[in-house]
């Protein structure tokens, strides 16, 4: 059995299985905002039980498809050293001003009075739960955790301890010490709190009658209140943890229930052996454990939306950016390669003064009154942002006073010649043709392709000279899993990496989200030898930047049937020129 700290407040954090990379960094990011350290004394990350290893079963071998032969002790441990799993287990002191008081768990009305009457009583937007759940896109629950262990077994007898206030047991004379901060103590003797309790099963499912098995073992708990299955006062969870191979099914080492072939079609329910499980016991925060927060990412799908591009970043994944970033009520975010602005309402949404900038008019001005940058947010009722047509490149030539910080962040995904080629200002001509004066005042200038290595060098200067101090860059860029980052990324003196999440979008290819935070002042004399520093490898590092895109294509022109897809693929695209080009034409005669 894993010994809880009785000193300490235990929260699990459950996760939502996808971007797995980017879950603790978005948690770390969120917790910042409220000047709390992931990691710190005060924040402290517990480790999760050991997924043990699991016996060999030749029923289970010769009934389950996905069997590892050589499971050994070692490849176990090398698979937990690499898992990316679903949880977090983090702990405060309970003094923390994120630890929920005693008067929090009173019922709806006592808490409005307590509040009314005390300007010093902690609200609810205070507490861990809600600063998690109210901005965290990858978090599906935060639970107040009561007990946790690698087995059923373990994890009721620490329950029992944990709240077993009555005894003369060290643990409860030292929560009573505390002045019994601790929420068993308050619902044990509250019969107006309605509550239920759930069984969550990761990667396996149980018939009815094992989860009612399972509730009777915490029968100890007593609590008084009524059973209400719909919207509950306190919702009650077990969570049972099982290992799962990387495609998400669990492991060979349990059974099969053959209770479930009686189904029609025949449905094979999958029983996992409790050597290979993990099992949490705890109350979930913010009400419910199948939390209602994160419908506001939804409401901003792109399917909604009213201008978008070939190259427009998902809702999701946006929202998961501007946290990183820690943009928050206030601040002023930059987006240089702003195009069709979905970067930019995430930010909005979360509060952020937004400025975008393009090189491209034709992106900023759109399709019409309803149909460009601005209409989009006007969509979700935002603020408008500030848009500018600007070059990256010269930035230091639009803007005055370049070198004065004024960005606590800069959110961006620029272009990288894949699905949309990076231009700068500047013709092909060796002599291009003067602008003639009468025409200065709505001439656009010419643009030339914008390698992609200085791209990525221009980005780090503007962010290292207009970021403030602690302000944040986040940025995407495509990637293979050969990817080295001391090598295969630039750098800026200025300029620390705090995270660099990976999203695999095929077998080899994927992109990774970079995080890099300003940590000191920018010094525009020594400008020369922050570009010259800013490759570990040169000119090496830098064409493997800049080569991205073929690499890709020569990646993709050694799949089967490359050569009959790409025929396929140019004859779409030119039928679809040729009706564009109809439709425009019809209406040339309509007019």
């Amino acid at each position: 059995m894993i010994p809880m700290d009785p000193s300490r407040y235990y929260v699990l954090v459950e996760f939502a299985v996808r971007h797995l990379d980017f879950l603790a960094a978005e948690l770390a990011s969120v917790l910042r905002l409220h000047d709390i350290t992931y990691g710190s004394p005060d924040c402290r990350v517990e480790t999760l039980p050991q997924l043990g290893p699991h016996p060999t079963n030749s029923t289970a071998i010769e009934n389950c498809s996905h069997v590892d032969h050589k499971n050994t002790v070692q490849d176990q441990q090398r698979r937990n050293e690499k898992r990316q799993r679903p949880f977090c287990i983090l702990s405060f002191p309970f003094d923390a001003p994120c630890v929920p008081r005693l008067e929090m768990l009173a019922d709806k009305v006592d808490s409005a009075k307590n509040l009314a009457t005390s300007s010093k009583s902690q609200t609810s937007s205070e507490t861990i739960g809600n600063i998690i759940l109210s901005r965290c896109v990858l978090v599906r629950s935060v639970m107040e955790l009561w007990g946790y262990g690698p087995s059923l077994d373990d994890c009721v007898e620490q329950v029992r301890q944990w709240t077993d206030v009555s005894s003369g047991s060290t643990t409860a004379s030292t929560l009573t010490t505390t002045n019994c901060q601790h929420s068993y103590q308050k619902l044990v003797r509250d019969h107006g709190r309605s509550w239920k309790l759930t069984v969550h099963t990761l990667g396996c499912t149980y018939s009815r009658e094992v989860q009612e098995a399972m509730r009777s073992r915490f029968q100890f708990l007593a609590l008084p209140g009524p059973v209400q299955m719909n919207d509950p006062t306190d919702e009650y969870v077990l969570i049972r943890e099982t290992e799962l191979d990387d495609h998400g099914s669990p492991l060979p080492g349990g059974s099969i229930d053959s209770a479930a072939s009686g189904t029609n079609p025949p449905r094979t329910r999958y029983k996992p052996n409790d050597s290979v499980s993990c099992c949490y016991f705890g109350r979930a925060l913010g009400g419910t454990r199948q939390t209602k927060h994160r419908g506001d990412v939804s409401r901003f799908s792109l399917k909604s939306r009213a201008y978008l591009g070939p190259t427009s970043m998902d809702a999701e994944l946006s929202f998961v950016m501007a946290n990183l970033a820690g943009v928050g009520q206030s601040s002023v975010v930059l987006d240089p390669f702003v195009g069709t602005g979905s970067i930019l309402v995430s930010c909005a949404a979360r509060g952020a003064y937004c400025v975008g900038t393009d090189i491209d008019i034709r992106v900023l001005r759109g399709k019409g009154e309803n149909s460009n940058v601005v209409s989009n947010f006007r969509q979700f009722d935002l603020p408008r942002p500030e848009l500018i047509r600007s070059d990256n490149a010269i930035y230091q030539r639009h803007f005055r006073r370049t070198h004065i910080p004024m960005y606590n962040a800069i959110v961006t995904d620029p272009p990288y010649g894949i699905r949309a080629g990076a231009r700068k200002s500047g013709s092909r001509l060796d002599q291009p043709r003067p602008v003639l004066e009468s025409n200065r005042h709505n001439h656009i200038a010419q643009t030339k392709p914008y390698v992609v290595s200085d791209v990525m060098v221009d980005l780090l200067d503007v962010a290292a000279r207009t970021l403030v101090l602690g302000g944040r860059l986040v940025y995407v860029i495509p990637s293979f899993r050969d990817f080295e980052p001391e090598s295969d990324l630039p750098r800026h003196e200025c300029l620390k990496t705090v995270h660099i999440c990976y999203q695999p979008l095929s077998a080899e290819l994927g992109r990774r989200v970079v995080v890099m935070q300003k940590q000191s002042e920018y010094d525009p004399t020594q400008r020369k030898t922050y570009l010259a520093k800013s490759w570990k490898n040169g000119a090496k590092s830098a064409e493997r930047c800049a080569n991205i895109r073929d690499k890709i294509m020569e990646a993709a022109k050694l799949k089967p049937n490359y050569q009959e897809r790409a025929a396929v693929r140019k004859q779409k695209r030119k039928i679809h020129k040729e009706e564009k080009k109809r439709v425009k034409l019809e209406k040339v005669e309509m007019s």
